[in-house]
């Protein structure tokens, strides 16, 4: 009966200690997920402006401005993510 109360006091006290760090570990997961979002972003942002400005099609602030947004765009998609 000792024994049997002494586990339970054992993995009650135990338990506590477990969910937390599972939680961190979901967490880290969805920051990671957000990081891989955002440098997505990033390299599009980039490959868009090469395009924009090898085409000619706008000028060199349109370029700027359309990746602005893309990059804007990117990190509400890793805040969205994240929370």
């Amino acid at each position: 009966m000792k024994k049997l109360i002494l586990s339970l006091a054992t993995a009650a006290m135990l338990l506590p200690a477990v969910i937390p760090s599972a939680h961190a570990t979901y967490r880290s997961e969805k920051r990671q997920e957000a990081r891989d979002i955002r440098q997505d972003t990033r390299s599009t942002g980039r490959e868009e402006k090469r395009d924009c400005v090898r085409e000619d099609n706008k000028s060199n602030a349109s370029c700027r401005q359309d990746k602005r947004e893309n990059r804007r765009d990117g990190r509400r998609e890793a805040r969205d993510e994240k929370w």
